[in-house]
């Protein structure tokens, strides 16, 4: 479903309940009559009285008369007192007073209302019993208008909780008005057919309105028919409401469309069902709850003229069971009350089979097992003279465990256990002296519906039968010994003569019958049979706590009798209720947990509407790009015989998409036309000829082309003034018959992204052109970086009310030097919600919802007021609160289980300070989100006095993710690692630098050139390659190596004066570091003690000088040190070597015929004090003092994973173009040429070719290396931009350049 769409039909929704309720309220204002007053002594009754002047007749508000009210006999939970009205009544508003001239009144209460007497049912708002305040004296009269109406005959008030210096003591009045409404009651094999002809008056929205009550779980309401074989069902299914829609007798999934709504409909009480259809989907309604419901193109059209309630059309016998058995009332299609017409004996209707026009009302007591504590016990053998035992009853709960029913046999020869585990019914029998026997029957007895359950034992034989499906019937025989305990075993009293291993039953029960007679379960509420704790008598109070369902983002719901869970495994969120996501919202985000390039989840909107996608971040070290790429990003060739129109479908979602370039700071598109003699924009008069598609939703025609200016219809050679023909705002425009190509960025982001291309010049004849769209790139995250420093503890930014009713989350980041401080905080009428810092090491988060404050609270081990920043993620729902501190884990908070749940606020939001005079926050909050949706702090701290726009300051935070020597550089917004005193790159120079050297390869850094040429020299050249001082008392050396060659030379550092420092590997295996310091002495050799470095493996190697103290540690192995003994100064240093270099008189030998032989294997990570020869080599060649001869092979080595054979892939000289300019492709053939032309033109080619291949080895060196080097470095991005295209060139990781 559209989110937009859903979103709007949603809000339709609520504006219509909105006005219905504001209907209700004015309806409510004339609908307020005394309904109590008027009425008989005989109208009320009670659970008991204290004498006959305190009976129930006298609980008439503002009455004197006998004891001046009601009491109890006993004041405790169990009392209640009963008025009936005289027939079903609107009931808006309950008044009540203590007992006249007494201490005696109740403090909170219960309503409940029916229809019959039994069956009562218990107001609720917020899904949750209600509790009504009572009274503080006995005179003054408090009111409750309840918060939706209802309708009912009797009316009950149950006291919770009374005066502790008196009893309960009760007057009472109830306010409403008669209720008047056409009802239908249906047998189960009866029903309603109508013939709609003409059809009834069409409205804006077709509509069809309905009550229903039933005790059965299955049944049609109605099922219309109308043209084009179109057909509509409302239907119940294990008490849901399915709507289903088909076309035609198929049952075939593409002509049925099903959704379903609601639970517990066969509860027996009332329920509203309502379908309105507007033009592509329909609303159905259960009670307070509607789903939007898309519709299927071949029903957009409503047109019925024939209905049937109550059953199918197709009343064969085999559709009996799925007939109504039950009451509907005030069924109204499109205005029209068909159940009058049925009524009136309309002669359009046809009454099938025994209707009623009145409702009956079956009567079954249900009993509520609402806790550990419920139990019922009934007399056993004694009283009721039983001869063997059979037990019958139905039940339904929500709980897989629990038991049913519990007795001793006989002189305490064994017990009987009926229970549930694991939703499956056992019946476990304990006897002295014989074998225990366990009997299993049914399964998933835990789905909320009423189950049968009939136990039976006879002279020979014993049943268990579950839902009518029998069990084993073995040859045993029980007969109960002493009293029957149903649901669990009571606290006290006959507590001994009840054993209950298991837990105890959670939820309802009904129809007990014992010896075949049906227990008279009012009897038991009267105390006139058995006893009972902690029950509901004469009602289910089962709840289906996931209907509707509080789990979000698809997350799946579970429940007990008390609460629900939700699985939010594969959502992509977590909690409680599925509401908060794992991922972050950005790229950017993810870089600050210190991440780099790959794929990874962005969520741009946390918890909102908007599921998370997989999506590539480009982490560079100047910037972190968002690439999203589409369906065709290649270069592509025009064929003549397709469309004009181009369409491009991205790889995300739409919303996601919009949301991307809004959040971003800066996004780009790369839009590329090569044509021969093919137009652009503009045909010889100036009409557009050729445009894109670009923007939000449809997008808007675009005339520009890239690295033009908006509206300007031109191209970017226009810009830059070197369009091929100056008479022309295009390359392409020229017409030329040479390759040409107007080529750029699209920058503004309004315009973004590209939708399609639309080419015009593209079929005369001699025309070629192809067209390149690249992926939609963006960098910087504006929400992540938003910030407002707040300067005193009195300042503060104010935003609208924070809407988060169900479930509401809050990130922030903050830095303070205060101790405390309020950072959020809003408030309603009683409601509130708050966050702060409650001391140097705590945060704490706190809310009412109405059921009394509560607070969750994180303690930090460390000071949080060290002005660095500090994340924070709070949450609340309707099942628990949680708070997170940085990394810490979450501290949480579960929600009362029948206590309060939307969170109610009025006043505006309050940041960084506060509205309740409590200490504001002093210090920087950044990143604010609340429910997912980023507020603008610099906007607001702009126009605020006291609060500054802006937090600089973030490497005392993040600086820890600049690795390997590499700096932390401050931003205005954000921060990057200088990785130029480091051996690695990357944006955290975190990427080892490695090169596989083969003999004849050499690098060689010049730290003091003898010829000095500065007009060669790139003024770009930074000064810091020449190092003004070339005498060394000290150096630090580290790298890391991978070979199989012994002897190896590693490094080699020489002086002007026959000084050097070498590195290499001996005949042993061993390192070995040589000194020469003084050209006059012979070299010392410091030789490790470590072997075996000649493996293959990566070894990694550290070597540090301090004047003449050495240490040389290995790997992991312990450091060691040496001193040396003769000279301390490196004096005039030249030059460092990697690999081969040629022989020189002033050498050592061995050292000069190691170097000869170059190195083979691979070299990484290489730092000589602040110089890394190998980062110069690759990355920045031409602007280094480097000379670099052989092959070049950029490769992944240094990695400790990485293999160490290196596999080489030659690097194409083909840069993108050919010839004059002709584009490469996929499959981008130039067929217009004549093939003897063409032949000529290649043997050309190759007699070129191998005319100027020996001048071309030996011409500039890095030539190719520079130009793939720059590539790399500027658009980190390249490899996956063109993944297919470049599937036979060099990997990311590994590159050969030949010089």
């Amino acid at each position: 479903m559209d989110f937009w769409n859903e979103r709007a039909w949603g809000t339709f929704t609520q504006i219509f309940l909105i006005l219905s309720s504001l209907c209700v309220d004015l309806k409510a204002e004339t609908c307020h009559s005394l309904l109590v007053s008027s009425l008989s002594p005989s109208s009320f009754r009670s659970s008991s009285q204290l004498s006959s002047s305190h009976g129930p007749g006298f609980a008439k508000l503002n009455r004197r008369e006998g004891a001046g009210g009601w009491s109890p006999l006993n004041s405790d939970k169990y009392q209640w007192l009963e008025v009936d009205l005289g027939g079903r009544t609107q009931i808006t508003a309950v008044a009540t007073q203590g007992r006249y001239g007494s201490s005696d009144w109740q403090t909170a209460y219960q309503l409940m209302f029916s229809d019959s007497g039994h069956n009562w049912k218990q107001y609720r708002w917020e899904g949750h019993i209600g509790a009504f305040p009572g009274n503080s004296n006995a005179d003054s009269v408090v009111q409750h208008k309840l918060r939706h109406l209802v309708i009912a005959r009797f009316v009950r008030l149950i006291p919770l909780d009374w005066n502790p210096n008196g009893r309960i003591g009760l007057r009472l009045e109830a306010y409403g008005c008669l209720y008047n409404s056409d009802t239908a009651n249906f047998d189960g094999d009866s029903s309603l057919f109508f013939k709609l002809s003409p059809r009834p008056i069409q409205t804006s929205a077709d509509s069809i309105y309905l009550k229903f009550k039933t005790m059965k779980n299955s049944g049609i309401l109605l099922h219309a028919e109308g043209q084009n074989e179109l057909s509509f069902t409302l239907e119940l299914q294990k008490g849901q409401l399915l709507l289903l829609l088909r076309k035609g007798r198929s049952l075939s999934v593409d002509r049925l469309h099903l959704v379903s709504l609601g639970s517990l409909l066969d509860d027996q009480h009332w329920h509203l069902a309502a379908v309105e259809h507007h033009s592509s989907n329909l609303n159905l309604t259960v009670d307070k709850n509607t789903k939007w419901v898309a519709i299927p193109p071949w029903f957009t059209h409503w047109d019925y003229d024939q209905m049937t309630v109550g059953a199918d059309q197709n009343r064969s016998s085999q559709n009996l069971n799925r007939n109504f058995h039950g009451c509907l009332e005030n069924l109204v299609y499109n205005g029209l009350n068909l159940i009058e017409l049925a009524k009136q004996k309309d002669q359009r209707v046809t009454v099938m089979g025994n209707v009623t026009f009145s409702c009956s009302e079956p009567i079954y007591v249900a009993v509520t097992f609402t806790g550990p504590l419920s139990s019922l016990r009934l007399p056993g053998a004694t009283e009721l003279h039983l001869a063997g035992t059979s037990v019958e009853l139905q039940f339904r709960t929500w709980e897989k465990e629990g038991l049913l029913l519990t007795f001793d046999l006989p002189k305490r020869q064994g017990t009987v256990w009926l229970h549930l585990k694991e939703a499956t019914l056992y019946l476990q029998i304990y006897m002295t002296g014989r074998a225990s026997l366990e009997l299993k029957a049914g399964s998933a007895l835990n789905d909320g519906q009423w189950h049968s359950v009939d136990l039976k034992s006879g002279q020979e034989d014993l049943t268990i039968t579950v839902d009518g499906t029998t069990g084993a019937s073995p040859a045993y025989h029980i007969t109960p010994g002493g009293q029957l305990f149903f649901g669990g075993c009571p606290a006290v009293g006959n507590s001994h003569e009840c054993r209950n291993p298991f837990r105890a039953f959670q939820g309802c029960m009904r129809l007990l019958t014992v010896k075949e007679q049906l227990v008279d379960l009012i009897k038991v509420q009267q105390r006139l049979m058995g006893d009972y704790s902690n029950l509901q008598i004469d009602m289910c109070g089962i709840i289906d706590r996931c209907s509707p369902s509080h789990c979000e983002h698809g997350g799946s719901c579970t429940q007990s009798w008390s609460t629900f869970r939700c699985n939010c495994s594969s959502t992509g969120y977590s909690g409680a209720t599925c509401h908060s996501s794992i991922y972050e919202q950005s790229c950017e985000a993810y870089k600050h947990r210190g991440n780099t390039s790959g794929y990874y989840y962005i969520d741009v909107d946390g918890s909102g509407p908007i599921n998370p996608q997989l999506i590539f971040c480009n982490v560079t070290e100047d910037k972190t790009w968002t690439v999203i790429q589409h369906n065709n990003t290649e270069l592509t060739k025009i064929q003549p015989s397709i469309e004009r129109s181009q369409h491009f479908e991205y790889t995300v979602n739409e919303e996601q998409l919009l949301a991307i370039i809004s959040q971003s700071e800066y996004c780009e598109q790369e839009l590329a036309y090569h044509c021969r003699k093919s137009l652009l924009p503009n045909t010889p008069d100036g009409a557009p000829l050729s445009w894109w598609v670009g923007g939000p939703g449809a997008g808007q025609r675009q005339t520009y082309w890239g690295g033009a200016l908006p509206g300007s219809q031109q191209c970017a050679c226009s810009l830059q003034e070197n369009c091929v023909d100056h008479k022309h705002h295009c390359n392409c425009d020229a017409d030329h018959t040479a390759w040409a190509n107007d080529s750029g960025l699209l920058t503004h982001k309004e315009s973004l992204p590209v939708r399609s291309l639309v080419l015009g010049d593209v079929q005369k004849p001699g025309s070629e052109s192809s067209y390149m769209v690249g992926p939609l790139r963006c960098y910087g995250d504006n929400s992540v970086w938003d910030s407002a420093f707040f300067d005193k503890e009195t300042s503060y930014l104010h935003f609208p009310t924070f809407h988060g009713e169900l479930s509401a989350d809050i990130s922030l980041l903050f830095k303070t030097t205060s101790s405390s401080g309020v950072l959020l905080e809003n408030l309603g009428i009683r409601d509130f919600i708050r966050l702060e810092l409650g001391s140097s090491t705590e945060v704490l988060f706190s809310f009412d919802v109405g059921n009394g404050p509560l607070e969750v609270t994180v303690k930090a081990g460390v000071p949080l007021n060290d002005n660095r920043w500090h994340r924070i993620q709070a949450e609340r729902n309707v099942r628990e609160a949680s708070l997170r501190l940085d990394e810490l884990p979450a501290a949480t908070m579960e929600s009362p289980a029948d206590g309060h749940i939307h969170l109610q606020l009025n006043s505006q939001l309050f940041v960084g300070g506060t509205a309740s005079r409590q200490k504001g926050f002093r210090g920087c909050i950044r990143s604010l989100r609340l429910n997912g949706i980023t507020l603008d702090l610099e906007k607001r701290a702009k126009v605020t006095p006291g609060v500054r726009a802006g937090c600089p300051g973030h490497c005392s935070t993040y600086g820890a993710l600049c690795q390997n020597q590499g700096r932390c550089v401050e931003r205005t917004k954000s921060f990057s690692c200088d990785c130029s005193s480091s051996a690695y790159t990357g944006a955290f120079c975190d990427k080892d630098v490695s090169i596989s050297f083969k003999p004849e390869t050499s690098i060689r850094y010049i730290f003091k050139e003898k010829l000095v040429n500065e007009s060669n020299r790139s003024s770009s050249s930074p000064s810091s390659h020449i190092m003004p001082n070339m005498n060394l008392r000290a150096e630090n050396i580290s790298l890391s190596f991978r070979t199989s060659q012994i002897p190896a030379l590693l490094l080699y550092v020489v002086s002007n004066h026959r000084e050097y420092l070498a590195l290499l590997l001996n005949k042993q295996e061993q390192l070995e570091v040589r000194y020469r310091l003084e050209s006059s002495k012979e070299e010392e050799i410091l030789r490790s003690k470590v072997r075996n470095l000649a493996d293959r493996q990566l070894h990694s190697v550290s070597v540090s000088r301090l004047v003449n103290s050495v240490t040389i540690q290995v790997d992991q192995h312990n450091r060691e040190n040496f001193n040396l003994t003769s000279g301390v100064e490196f004096n005039d240093i030249r030059s460092l070597i990697l690999g081969r270099f040629h022989n020189s008189p002033d050498l050592d030998p061995e050292l000069a015929q190691l170097g000869s032989l170059g190195f083979t294997g691979c070299l990484s990570a290489i730092l000589f004090n602040s110089i890394s020869p190998l980062k110069a080599a690759l990355l920045r060649p031409s602007t280094s003092p480097v000379v670099v001869t052989g092959p070049v092979i950029q490769s992944s080595c240094g990695s400790a994973s990485a293999n160490a054979a290196e596999n080489t892939h030659h690097q194409s000289d083909q840069s993108g173009s050919i010839g004059g300019g002709q584009p490469l492709m996929n499959a981008l053939q130039n067929d217009s040429a004549l093939i003897g032309g063409l032949i000529a033109v290649v043997i050309l080619g190759i007699v070129s070719a191998l005319a100027i291949l020996a001048r071309f080895l030996y011409r500039r060196k890095r030539t190719c290396q520079n130009q793939e080097l720059k590539k790399t470095e500027d658009n980190n991005g390249l490899q996956f931009a063109s993944q297919t295209s470049s599937q036979y060139g060099p990997t990311e990781n590994q590159k050969e350049y030949f010089i």
